[in-house]
């Protein structure tokens, strides 16, 4: 494929502006989103923006979605100003959030009356990461669908893992990462509060704990923010902490269904739900250290 492969990627947010901007290094890409400077950053790097969603999707082979969840993900194809009517047939959508499995085949039978299909693709590894194609996608779709999406797919991520050949497959893998992922933030918190209260400088502790066993990556991803969660502004937002509220709540949901006690990643969704009660909804997710200990102990 070459530059005239497009793609159209709504929202240019922390992550779909880098996402956009790799993209447009080797395809044509179309953006969107309701902010305008975010509109102007994507301007100057190179990407086509448009005054709707609508107008941005319109003739792209495929359109790269990010919402918070199934319900976002209906409207935004299906609703009063859903795009899904105006992708040409044998497009593809590319979605790259974790919404859970249940809103999948819904959305797989709507589309199918436009003729576009669904690739399942959730992603991870932050904006850095983002804009360098070193994203772990893990994707449930077609082997067609799969490669009417692989020229952006390829470029986006360092690591593509294919569940399987239907939507819901990557969604399923997902909740599983998030399980990990949720409860080795809610630790790594856990971890520096006690290093704190026990007089420990938190910052020497990191960094030996990230040469040892208990070394992860979500702790040295997040171990630097965790340390500026008390600060005035706090950490810069690149994950909100409502983000792991709405994903350990999928984990929650899918855990039930399975019949399965997951008594840990419980208590983790439970310091992320305090934290949203506590107003730390919008603060990046590496705020949970307040949940623990709401004020540092040493200076």
């Amino acid at each position: 494929m070459t530059s005239t492969y497009t793609v159209t990627v709504l929202g240019l947010g922390a992550m779909g502006l880098p996402m956009a901007t790799r993209l447009a290094s080797e395809l044509t890409v179309h953006g969107f989103d309701i902010a305008e400077p975010r509109l102007a950053l994507a301007e100057e790097a190179g990407i086509r923006t448009f005054a709707s969603a609508r107008e941005a999707a319109m003739d792209a082979d495929a359109l790269l979605l990010a919402v918070r969840n199934g319900e976002q993900l209906h409207e935004v194809l299906f609703g009063e100003q859903g795009i899904a009517s105006v992708l040409k047939p044998g497009a593809v959508v590319i979605l790259g959030s974790t919404v859970g499995t249940d809103a999948i085949p819904a959305t797989v039978a709507a589309l199918a009356a436009f003729d576009v299909e669904l690739v399942d693709a959730p992603l991870s590894g932050g904006p850095k990461r983002a804009g360098e194609g070193d994203l772990l996608i893990v994707v449930g779709a077609s082997p067609g669908a799969r490669a009417k999406a692989q020229p952006a797919l390829d470029l986006l991520a360092s690591t593509l893992t294919v569940v399987g050949d239907k939507p819901g497959d990557g969604q399923a893998l997902k909740t599983v990462n998030q399980l990990l992922c949720g409860v080795h933030i809610a630790a790594a918190a856990e971890a520096m509060a006690l290093a704190d209260a026990l007089g420990l400088d938190q910052a020497k502790t990191l960094a030996a704990l990230e040469a040892g066993a208990a070394g992860s990556f979500m702790l040295s991803n997040r171990g630097p923010r965790i340390l500026e969660a008390y600060s005035e502004n706090g950490a810069e937002v690149l994950s909100r902490l409502d983000i792991f509220v709405k994903d350990m709540g999928i984990v929650g949901k899918a855990t039930r269904a399975a019949g399965l006690a997951a008594p840990v990643a419980a208590a983790a969704e439970q310091l992320y739900l305090l934290g949203q009660a506590q107003g730390l909804a919008a603060a990046d997710d590496s705020a949970v250290i307040r949940v623990v200990a709401p004020a540092k102990r040493t200076a």
